[in-house]
């Protein structure tokens, strides 16, 4: 009997190990080195843009997504570099008609898809 939890309790504490192990890296990917990273090297097309209007009053209802963290200034300007250094993508954003120093946040979902929010 002994034996038997000592096998479950190994194969508990190592599940909840490689839990944490994938659960870190989906964390860091919208950090703003993990986002600006992104941006450099993304060639996909799956992205959408969200329009947000006042990042100050987030008791507004229409004030656009609450999901999207505020980013300070520095982290915007190195995700606006970030698509800047990317032609590839500055170009299909262009075409969607996204002026990039509108763009004031980007994160990308579990899928690889990305979502830009612009001002």
């Amino acid at each position: 009997m002994h034996r038997v939890f000592t096998i479950t309790l190994a194969t508990a504490l190592s599940s909840i190990a490689f839990a944490g192990v994938s659960r870190a890296e989906s964390l860091g990917m919208n950090t703003p080195q993990g986002i600006e990273q992104t941006l450099r090297s993304y060639q996909g097309d799956d992205f959408n843009v969200q329009e947000v209007y006042n990042w100050r009053n987030f008791d507004d209802e229409t004030s656009g997504p609450h999901s999207a963290p505020q980013r300070s200034g520095q982290a915007i300007r190195g995700i606006q570099a970030s698509i800047d250094a990317n032609k590839s993508l500055a170009h299909r954003l262009n075409n969607e008609g996204v002026n990039i120093r509108n763009v004031v946040n980007a994160e990308q979902a579990a899928d690889g898809s990305l979502t830009f929010y612009v001002r």
